[in-house]
């Protein structure tokens, strides 16, 4: 187009003014016939990516539908009564559980520990009678006694037999 208008002023400094009115007018129509189509181009290029991008869209909705469907088949299979049933059967299976636990652990039921109160008080006021604590000294064991075989016997046979008692 330059090279156009170039030309033009050389027609007209060479006296050939009708001529370069022409191709003026010739580049001109060019000119325009380039913005139309630079036009047409964007909007193409505009209509191809609102295209694409409901394609996009067609997947997603496609993509939802197919999840919806999912959802639904599988609502139906398993209903809210089910899943409350199966909960309550796993609170009672826990429960039970619990209540096995206890048994095997030993720890005492109401009854235990009711009598094991009654008792405690029964202490407090002297009602039951307690063993005597013996008051002689625990006798103290040298090495050289434990290395002698035969004086643990005789050790054993003189002393009583103590038992150890709840405090």
């Amino acid at each position: 187009m330059d090279k156009e208008r170039l030309l033009a002023k050389q027609l007209l400094n060479d006296g050939k003014k009708e001529k370069a009115l022409v191709l003026l007018k010739k580049t001109r129509y060019q000119d325009q016939l380039l913005n139309k189509a630079e036009s047409q181009i964007s909007n193409l290029e505009h209509m191809v990516q609102d295209i694409e991008f409901m394609q996009i869209e067609m997947k997603v909705i496609e993509g939802l539908k197919v999840g919806n469907d999912c959802l639904k088949s599988m609502q139906q299979m398993m209903s809210i009564e089910e899943v409350e049933r199966i909960l309550d059967e796993t609170q009672e299976s826990i429960e039970y559980q619990r209540q096995i636990d206890e048994l095997l652990a030993g720890s005492l039921t109401q009854e235990d520990e009711d009598a094991v109160l009654a008792e405690l008080e029964a202490i407090t006021h002297e009602d039951v009678a307690l063993p005597d604590i013996p008051n002689e000294p625990i006798p103290h064991v040298s090495k050289s006694a434990e290395l002698e075989p035969g004086t643990e016997k005789k050790e054993a046979k003189s002393k009583p037999n103590r038992e150890m008692l709840a405090a």
